[in-house]
């Protein structure tokens, strides 16, 4: 695996690193990078042909440097295990999305239970899949469009088990709950509950997909608390039960 950082751009520069590596990817069987270290691997010809990401600061420089390569901006990694190509030629985005791409070389060689085991030990919410966005679709927009909320909006996914109330909210965001309804209307057209309710529901669909745990336990994780609280709130927003999403929607 090819390490980015500071150091991508000296690294990539380095013909004799670069002969190194088109020697090396004859001999080993797996090659790949994390973040900018797909540059080093695009500036030796070793992603030609191949499906490539990395990180989004860096992706308009890795189309320049690989004209070759299938550019995905909107991934984690390109490993797939099932690929002739992609299962020995990868990269991935940014340093946390490096440690999905580990996980799904952990669950190729040793199983799903294994890699779900690291991840938990790792203290990681999820072992997310390969194909997913490098940013939530929620929570793009609105750290955009609302700085005196970005702090907040940073920190309720990482707190969704918890009982989230306005006045949670307000303490954390330093505004008084009143002041706060007024901030999230304005800036976001909705509530602060509304919101919140928006974020566990991106997370039990993600956990539904991947068949992580049951929906007894995606309720608990995601801060529904009940399993009819969760179903409820998926019938509200996407008109299907839980339990049909995951069957609908889950991995193999």
């Amino acid at each position: 695996l090819v390490p980015g950082g500071d150091g991508a751009d000296a690294a990539a520069a380095d013909r004799a690193l670069r002969d190194w590596l088109c020697h090396a990817a004859t001999q080993v069987q797996r090659l790949g990078s994390v973040c900018s270290g797909a540059l080093v691997l695009a500036h030796a010809g070793l992603l030609d042909g191949v499906h490539a990401t990395t990180h989004w600061l860096r992706m308009a420089q890795l189309r320049q440097c690989s004209p070759a390569s299938q550019i995905d901006s909107d991934c984690l990694h390109t490993y797939n295990p099932a690929h002739p190509v992609q299962s020995r030629r990868f990269t991935s985005a940014g340093v946390t999305a490096g440690i999905d791409l580990a996980l799904a070389l952990v669950e190729a060689d040793l199983g799903r239970p294994l890699a779900l085991a690291v991840a938990r030990h790792l203290v990681m919410f999820m072992r997310r899949p390969g194909g997913q966005a490098q940013f939530s679709p929620l929570l793009t927009p609105e750290t955009q469009h609302a700085p005196r909320l970005t702090q907040l909006l940073e920190w309720i996914p990482s707190q969704i088990a918890q009982d989230l109330t306005v006045e949670q909210l307000a303490a954390q965001a330093c505004l008084p709950p009143r002041t706060l309804a007024r901030v999230f209307q304005r800036e976001l057209g909705t509530t602060p509950a509304r919101y919140v309710e928006r974020v566990r529901l991106e997370a039990a669909t993600a956990l539904l997909s991947q068949r992580q745990a049951s929906v007894a336990t995606v309720a608990r994780l995601c801060g529904f608390g009940h399993p009819e609280t969760l179903r409820r709130s998926f019938q509200r927003h996407l008109a299907i039960s839980p339990q049909a999403f995951a069957e609908r929607f889950g991995a193999g």
